[in-house]
């Protein structure tokens, strides 16, 4: 696991040290050498590599960091890689427990485009809600694709709407799928949480070991054709137990007896491949399709509880939501010549489909006739994307490069309902209830007195189908220039027009310089924006939230929705931004360092707005009809300010017989809330509107700083890699006003693994992440008081709540 890099190639792009590893020595030169391929994202020159780009582009080889770390899906591995990328794992947040929101630059998930192959990848059917980072965004799934696929990860840190389109506020991510021609490359590998550390007795597990993770991946590479045709097919099954951290101490009086990481299985198939028809004309297709079955716990019911009848669970019950995620993808397009310009045209589409079925559970409505398992429907998302491009390099000045290029997307959202049981309130004669229902009829916990509610507890299910479409067309032009061999300039626009929202336009400009060999200036100017997504219209949904230790229904209204015109919510439209950035690259040989500042401002962000509940004298009696305790609304309630900056230092050198590669990797990330747009028939209630709680939920996407150190060693065949990684103070606050601070103090996780090539077929590696077992800073009277966003005693924020974890995995090639 030798951090490979060729020393010229880090100049132009963050990170890159940090990223790339080899099994041996033998494989040195090839991954040295793939450093210098095109680069995908940042430019549409096909001859422009990483190494001479004017924006900073992060070339990840997903491959290689796999083997020596413990991480078997894409966002997680990110996660401890790359700094300026965050996502924190979840608990009881519903479908987000499978997703774990993603972020680049402490931006929303949606403010991040992703590609495959750098064609536009479809978004999740999920929004973010309770419990999450990134509240009222979607985003695109990387946990879709399988990392046994990747051959790399390039990650645009630079605002790229002019160039791509919707989404790519704070950049791109694309995900490059292995194109290997022969051969097969397998793994195994086994996973598993060792708790618990000597004096860490804060935290109550059912087990010594659990979190029990088995990951088994082959990818096969074959020629088609005698013409340079490939296929390349990889088949990953991933199997995960539960790894549960109790809520307190005394697990028996929290809000949640079973708070940590969900269960999943998961099983991928993608495919990769490319057939020469004949001279000049290619035809290339990526089919994908995964299959994710994730069971996580809610809240817990008491026995005493409004939702639970004790003839069917004495001793209360913790709901399980049994989510299945199927996703799929499949891409398809030709290459081909007309005179001296290259054309791609493409057609790629996408599905992602989310059904919840809610198991160990009850409607306590229905008394001891319910059933204890439920169909709570789901929502699904489809995506078309049909273009053609075309680009010429001509010999102007030292080099003029020219794009074109039009798309049509065509997007459909659907909310699918379930069963009447699992969102239905029925009455004393089981007749289901209504506005009109005589409040005698209403069926009341003999033990409070209270009315007991209705649907499934732990998620209600979904009360109507929805069904909703649109299109967009876009033209762009990407052009770069070398004015001389030391200069180089570029320039972007794009138009995009939406069905339902109108047009917009932006443009960007970039240059690079090069002051000496060793020194090189970069930089860029842009404008963005971000249509808001079909899931963000017109997304409702009703959910149970756990608040100063009652349980509370809220609705979340849909845009177009009665509630939302009543609320005087406007409806929504894009968001836009302006993106600038500025940084320098420096090459001695063995020491390399690159810096790069940024600056991005965001206007009429969609995000949740706060709870408005039945005091309200707008919307109060309406909510009481409903029979639901508060309401919140998407909104595009803020603009944001975001400055920070990226730093990598890096030093290679021999030692004694092997060699030691050094990378220190940083990033600063301030963001501040410039402006909330409260609507003018709500003046007074700003802070309902968008109060403390929601601002700093909006701030705390990413803590402020993140560092990663990390230290290889390579000597023959055998090889060991330290990392540790330090996140920053994030503060959030709970449900008892703005003084009700939850600080989580910084951390430092330390991952460290050793491995040996018996073969160069044959290798195997032993490590751990986590290995000291940190934990976020514990919440113990927030826990008391149910305000934790998580239920559980610390939110999901840094590095994650499993603990220390070891694992193996023997890697194998024929």
């Amino acid at each position: 696991m030798y951090i490979g890099i060729k020393k010229i190639s880090v100049v132009f792009f963050l990170g890159a040290s940090t990223l790339y590893f080899a099994q041996s020595t033998s494989d040195t030169l090839s991954r040295e050498t793939s450093l210098d391929e095109v680069t995908v994202i940042g430019t549409r020159n096909k001859k422009r590599t990483v190494t001479d780009t004017a924006v900073p582009v992060d070339m990840i080889d997903v491959k290689q960091i796999s083997q020596s770390t413990g991480q078997v899906d894409v966002n997680q591995l990110l996660q401890f890689a790359a700094p300026s990328f965050n996502s924190n794992k979840q608990s009881g947040s519903d479908g987000a427990d499978a997703v774990d929101p993603a972020t680049l630059r402490g931006l929303g998930p949606d403010q991040t485009l992703l590609l495959l192959n750098g064609k536009r990848y479809h978004q999740s059917s999920l929004v973010n809600i309770f419990g999450t980072r990134g509240r009222g965004n979607t985003g695109s799934d990387l946990n879709t694709i399988p990392v046994a696929a990747i051959k790399r990860v390039e990650i645009l840190r630079d605002g790229a709407s002019a160039q791509y389109g919707s989404d790519a506020i704070a950049g791109v991510i694309n995900v490059v799928l292995n194109d290997r021609n022969h051969g097969f490359e397998g793994s195994a590998f086994y996973g598993a949480n060792l708790f618990k550390s000597p004096g860490d007795n804060d935290v109550v597990s059912d087990r010594k070991l659990d979190g029990n993770t088995f990951d088994f991946s082959g990818n096969l590479g074959t020629k088609i054709g005698t013409k340079g045709g490939f296929g390349n097919f990889t088949v990953e099954f991933v199997n995960k137990d539960y790894a549960i951290r109790n809520a307190n101490p005394d697990k028996h009086d929290a809000p949640r007896q079973r708070f940590g990481d969900a269960k999943s299985n998961n099983i991928y198939f993608f495919g990769n491949i490319e057939v020469p028809l004949t001279d000049g004309l290619t035809f290339y297709s990526q089919p994908g399709f995964s299959y994710r079955n994730t069971k996580a716990y809610a809240w817990t019911r008491s026995a005493d509880a409004d939702g639970n009848i004790p003839e069917i669970y004495p001793d209360g019950f913790n709901p399980v939501q049994n989510t299945k995620i199927s996703d799929f993808t499949f891409d398809n397009g030709l290459k081909f010549k007309i005179g001296t310009w290259d054309f791609d045209f493409s057609n790629a589409f996408g599905n992602n489909r989310f059904i919840y079925q809610i198991d160990n559970t009850i409607n306590a409505t229905l008394g001891v006739n319910s059933p204890t398992s439920f169909d709570a429907g789901g929502h699904s998302l489809s995506q078309n994307v049909t273009g053609i491009s075309t680009s010429k390099a001509f010999d102007f000045l030292e080099g003029f490069n020219l794009a074109l290029g039009t798309e049509f997307r065509y997007e459909k959202f659907n909310i699918i309902r379930g069963q009447e049981s699992s969102y239905a309130m029925y009455d004393v004669n089981g007749n289901v209830v209504t506005a009109s229902t005589n409040p005698d009829l209403l069926v009341i916990n003999p033990l409070t007195g209270d009315v007991r509610p209705g649907g499934s507890q732990g998620f209600p299910g979904y009360s109507q189908e929805v069904g909703k479409s649109r299109n967009n067309f876009a033209a762009y032009v990407d052009t770069e220039l070398d004015i001389t061999k030391k200069w180089m300039v570029s320039a972007a626009g794009r138009f995009e027009n939406y069905s339902d929202f109108g047009s917009t336009v932006n443009g960007k400009f970039a240059t690079r310089y090069a002051i000496t060999p060793q020194l090189a200036f970069r930089g860029s100017v842009s404008t963005g924006f971000r249509a808001p997504s079909l899931v963000q219209k017109y997304y409702s949904l009703q959910f149970t939230n756990f608040q100063g230790g009652e349980l509370v229904t809220v609705q979340l209204a849909s845009n177009d929705s009665e509630l939302a015109q009543k609320a005087f919510i406007p409806k929504l439209k894009q968001e836009t931004s302006l993106n600038g950035s500025a940084g320098f690259t420096f090459n001695t040989g063995k020491f390399t360092a690159t810096v790069d500042g940024y600056y991005i401002k965001v206007k009429d962000r969609i995000v949740l707005t706060g709870t408005f509940d039945q005091s309200d004298d707008v919307i109060g009696q309406t909510l009481a009809d409903l029979k639901v305790d508060q309401a919140q609304f998407f909104s595009n309630a803020v603009d944001t300010k975001s400055k920070g900056i990226d730093v990598i230092l890096n030093y290679t050198t021999d030692l004694g017989p092997g060699k030691l590669s050094t990378t220190l990797a940083g990033n600063y990330n301030e963001m501040e809330i410039t402006d909330v747009h409260t609507p003018a028939q709500l003046a007074g209630k700003e802070d309902v509107f968008l109060g403390a709680r929601e601002r700093a939920f909006i701030l705390a996407s990413a803590p402020k700083t993140k560092i990663n150190l990390n230290l290889n060693y390579k000597i023959q065949k055998f090889n060991a890699n330290l990392q540790l990684v330090r996140f920053d103070k994030v503060t959030l606050i709970g449900y008892n006003g703005p003084d009700d601070f939850q600080t989580y103090t910084p951390r430092v996780t330390t991952d460290f693994s050793v491995g040996y090539d018996f073969t160069k077929s044959l290798s195997w590696t032993i490590g751990g992440k986590n290995v000291f077992n940190r934990y976020s800073t514990l919440q113990y009277g927030a826990v008391s008081e149910g305000n934790t966003e998580s239920g559980g005693i610390f939110d999901p924020v840094q590095m994650g709540f499993s603990g220390r974890q070891i694992f193996t995995r023997l890697s194998f090639k024929f």
